[in-house]
């Protein structure tokens, strides 16, 4: 359960109220295992999204690759956070990379200033 009423906002806004959702904040040592296991990727990542039935999801964000990647994406490391929160959602409702994703993402981030 989020206990942050914007993330809990953009959450619901994304995926709805009666979404589950785990948001884990995670080590880089953690998030390298995590994707070797589940993507066959054996390096760390900011971000994993885990869809675990229709209606209930995990995602896992490591604050360490989050610094390392924010000024690539020009945002300020609060903001980042929140940009990948959303990507995550984003998985978790079904999209996959492409065009169709970036512009779903795109009005969310717009909804909520990130």
């Amino acid at each position: 359960m989020l206990k942050n009423s914007k993330l809990t906002k953009i959450k619901e806004a994304v995926l709805g109220p009666n979404y589950e959702l785990s948001l884990v904040f995670t080590t880089a040592k953690k998030i390298r295992e995590l994707n070797n296991t589940y993507r066959g990727l054996n390096e760390a990542t900011d971000i994993l999204s885990f869809p675990l039935s229709k209606n209930s999801g995990e995602i896992f964000i490591c604050k360490s690759e989050a610094k390392k990647m924010m000024t690539e994406f020009g945002r300020p490391y609060e903001n980042f956070i929140l940009f990948l929160f959303i990507h995550g959602l984003v998985h978790l409702k079904g999209f996959d990379h492409g065009a169709k994703m970036e512009k779903v993402e795109a009005g969310f981030r717009k909804q909520f200033g990130v």
